[in-house]
């Protein structure tokens, strides 16, 4: 008589992470603080612009009981990036969510952006790092404890970067979510999700993204962020698309969820079964590169008609929901361009996903 083993399938790698909380945690950070005043224009100042939006988001997903919100700050008050850090992980957070304001130079820029942690050369990317970093120069001994960095420092900012990819493509999934809620919520301009070295999510152990509502640079848009009308429509936006994401990935007490990403199986105790996603073909071989343009709970057809004229289209199945992606491509640099023109197209929170042999691996892996 064989022992009997109830083996639990996660189809995705990402969701077993979660399963040991009973509830979501999202870590909520409002940029600067304190003596930090972050950007200041027009009379619009970041940090209080950052705090009040934070609280609006917190009170939005306080309201589900599956989430428990754990907060950086809640009053005006200096905290090192390194406690940030500290707060986030000894929380065991699901989510890190850090909240700011962008400037520039230039009054004219506007827009809003969500940046993962990331390697970049790109000059404004680098510029925005560099910003939000400069905070860490108020800090004692900050050479020290972020082991020589430099904030002026292109290489500095590069070099961090490098330091922790994981969580990468479960940040970039939230990233694109908070972009796509902003459209919907705001006029205000789509300007990507992005990569760049940001410190205060240098240490951070769970996915996490840094998001720049907007420009208080800019006199109309800083106005906006100063409005009390303009924080519920960014705090609307910000929690819309972290349930969102906590619906797809974490959602324990929805049986009927839980039984379509979750397979339990009786087998032989000596044997193993995976299970992985649906596709609509067999895997190819070697290292591709391929362009995420949506995600829906309903099967499409692939027909270019369906996707704005791009062709090929495929498809693959986790879970209630089915992922769709554009070419597959066994050059990086093709496939940027291929990234590209479906940004021209309209999918602007579309981003690149990297698979080995059918396995999906992360960008940097995947380019070396």
């Amino acid at each position: 008589m064989f022992k009997k083993i109830v083996f639990v399938i996660i189809a995705m790698h990402f969701f077993s992470s979660y399963g040991q909380n009973q509830k979501f945690k999202v870590v909520l950070d409002a940029g600067h603080g304190g003596k930090d005043y972050g950007a200041v224009y027009h009379g619009n100042i970041e940090k209080n612009i950052a705090l009040k939006t934070v609280l609006r988001v917190g009170a939005i997903l306080e309201k589900d009981p599956q989430i428990e919100v754990v907060y950086t700050r809640k009053s005006d008050v200096f905290i090192e990036l390194q406690q940030r850090a500290n707060i986030a992980n000894k929380s065991k957070g699901s989510i890190f969510v850090s909240m700011h304001c962008n400037a520039n130079k230039n009054q004219g820029a506007s827009g809003n952006e969500t940046y993962v942690m990331g390697i970049t050369r790109n000059a404004s990317n680098l510029e925005v790092a560099k910003n939000e970093n400069e905070v860490v120069t108020l800090e004692t001994d900050y050479k020290i404890k972020y082991d020589g960095f430099d904030p002026n420092s292109p290489e500095s900012v590069i070099g961090i970067s490098i330091l922790q990819e994981e969580h990468l493509d479960q940040s970039i999934e939230l990233a694109g979510r908070v972009q796509e809620f902003f459209t919907k919520r705001t006029d205000n301009k789509n300007r990507g999700v992005k990569q760049a070295g940001f410190l205060v999510l240098r240490q951070i152990t769970m996915p996490r993204v840094l998001i720049e509502m907007g420009f208080v640079s800019n006199k109309e848009e800083g106005d906006f962020l100063n409005s009390e009308d303009g924080q519920d429509k960014l705090a609307e936006a910000i929690a819309g698309a972290i349930l969102d994401y906590k619906n797809e990935f974490f959602n324990p007490s929805n049986n009927d969820n839980v039984k379509e990403d979750i397979k339990v199986v009786e087998q032989k105790s000596e044997t193993i079964v995976k299970e992985t996603p649906k596709t609509v073909k067999t895997p190819e071989k070697g290292v591709i590169f391929k362009v995420q343009i949506s995600a829906s709970k309903k099967e499409l057809s692939t027909s270019p008609s369906n996707f704005k004229g791009l062709s090929p289209i495929s498809y693959e199945q986790v879970g209630s929901l089915y992922k769709y992606y554009y070419a597959s491509e066994k050059s990086y640099d093709v496939a940027k361009q291929k990234l590209e023109e479906a940004k021209q197209k309209g999918y602007k929170t579309a981003f690149l996903v990297a698979y080995k042999d059918g396995i999906k691996i992360s960008i940097t892996d995947a380019i070396k």
